[in-house]
């Protein structure tokens, strides 16, 4: 294999199969090859002189492309769509003369972008749903079991980790919507020519204007698009790349604070992304569990984050009716997007269909905080005891204060339970306090939040789901 030249790490190592497929050369080069057929099946059914012999030779050759001869003829015209369309036109040589008639080079272009552009997407939106698939069956198991829950990566009150998994799903669930959005409202660009007037479709059709019109409509339902842009110059606005970039954005910033979530638990010991048997973590420290996976979402994340910048700017730079300023930019930026978010996904998906839980840990950790978050509910009980309620709070802050110092300044344990059940102003012993520390009684309604959710938003979301998403994601 000759690796003397540079390899894109997003084909090489990250992006899947199918997503690869959706911006290869060749699926680019079929739907064009599909446009120009549909082109010319809509000016025959509305009356220009096109025979059934010609649509048949240009569909024969849909994906039969020659490569080769498109790019000898492409270093001699210096226009990539042209050398297809001569290269097209010598596989199909009766419909050479039709091939591209009335379009520009923006026809084939940008609605292939938008065909391939919205198969991405809905490519991204089912695996979410596994992600989400996936994430339900960890929260369902751990919906219950408590852990210490934290606020500004300082230790609050309590939650369970399931609970903590919703904040992730409802992350994904807000993605969602929006991808549903731009979905829904995707619209073709369809055959309105060089500065999007109509002029030489007009000029074709001997100025029948309903019949430009017509052949729009009839080119998008081909594609399954419900409607054009009403609008546009020679190309679609280069908003509607920055509106998928952005939503690929929102599903990165997601997806990354999982992945955040996750390599703090894993330094708290709490919680490990899967690590496989013979792995290494470290190619000097043999010990080393390095949470290498939600690293690389991390990693990826930025990178598609960053790109909602680049398209805005694109978008913000075209000139009138249209500038070739985006076309470089659009081929890296908007693909590469797409390839990253599929990296991201498919991490997702292993990563938490893997994930392991330390109860243990867990259990350790809330009970070295805990003494401190019960002390109300041990003044109460003082209280009830007969004693005076601002006596306690006194004592209970003091001793607080004291078993603080010992644990950051000394090094030892919480003992705030020793220190307050040898203090006769409570009335009690260790035991007793000891039994006020129940985990499960510092939750709240984290168990019952996690069941309503799951019933209410998650699994109706993934009720008509069906799970088509490759099995390339457990080989990440």
């Amino acid at each position: 294999m000759d690796k003397t030249g540079y390899i894109s790490p997003l084909s090489s190592r990250y992006a899947g199969k199918e997503m690869q497929r959706l911006f290869s050369e060749q699926n680019r080069v079929q739907t064009w090859r599909k446009l120009w057929v549909a082109l010319a099946k809509g000016q025959r059914r509305l009356g220009l002189s096109i025979s059934e012999a010609q649509i048949t030779e240009m569909e024969r050759f849909v994906d039969n492309i020659n490569f080769d001869r498109s790019a000898e003829i492409e270093r001699e015209v210096r226009h990539d769509v042209m050398a297809h369309v001569h290269a097209f036109g010598e596989q199909c040589t009766s419909a050479s003369a039709i091939i591209h008639l009335g379009a520009t080079s923006a026809y084939v272009v940008d609605n292939g972008d938008l065909i391939i552009q919205r198969e991405a997407l809905r490519l991204v939106k089912n695996k979410i749903l596994k992600t989400l698939s996936v994430l339900a069956d960890f929260t369902q198991k751990h919906k219950s079991l408590p852990t210490l829950g934290f606020t500004h990566f300082q230790p609050a009150q309590l939650t369970t980790v399931g609970k903590r998994a919703t904040l992730w799903m409802h992350d994904l669930l807000l993605d969602l919507e929006e991808i549903n959005f731009v979905l829904s409202n995707l619209k073709f660009l369809g055959s309105k020519g060089t500065t999007g007037t109509h002029a030489s479709f007009l000029e074709l059709f001997d100025g029948d204007a309903d019949k430009v019109k017509k052949l729009e409509d009839i080119i998008a339902l081909e594609f399954d698009f419900p409607a054009v842009y009403p609008v546009s110059g020679q190309t679609y606005s280069r908003k509607v790349d920055s509106r998928f970039v952005n939503v690929l954005g929102q599903v990165a910033q997601s997806a990354s604070k999982f992945a955040n979530d996750l390599r703090l638990l894993a330094h708290l010991k709490e919680m490990e992304e899967p690590f496989e048997k013979s792995q290494i973590g470290s190619s000097a420290m043999a010990y080393k569990r390095n949470p290498m996976r939600a690293e690389r979402m991390n990693a990826l994340c930025r990178h598609i984050i960053a790109q909602g910048q680049n398209t805005a700017h694109t978008a913000a730079a075209q000139w009138l009716e249209r500038t070739l300023d985006d076309s470089a930019n659009k081929r890296i930026a908007v693909p590469e997007s797409f390839l990253a978010m599929d990296g991201v996904l498919n991490l997702y998906i292993n990563v938490a269909g893997g994930l392991v839980v330390y109860p243990k840990i867990i259990h350790a950790r809330i009970m070295s905080e805990l003494p401190f978050m019960a002390t109300e509910n041990i003044m109460m009980d003082g209280v009830k005891r007969g004693g005076n309620r601002q006596d306690l709070h006194e004592a209970i802050r003091v001793h607080s204060m004291a078993a603080a110092a010992n644990v950051k300044e000394q090094g030892g344990q919480n003992d705030l339970l020793e220190r307050i059940a040898t203090d006769p102003t409570f009335d009690t012993t260790l035991e007793h306090l000891t039994s006020l520390l129940d985990p499960a009684n510092y939750t709240g309604r984290a168990t019952q939040q996690t069941e309503e959710f799951l019933a209410n938003y998650v699994l109706p979301t993934l009720a008509n789901w069906n799970d088509n998403t490759e099995s390339e994601h457990l080989k990440v």
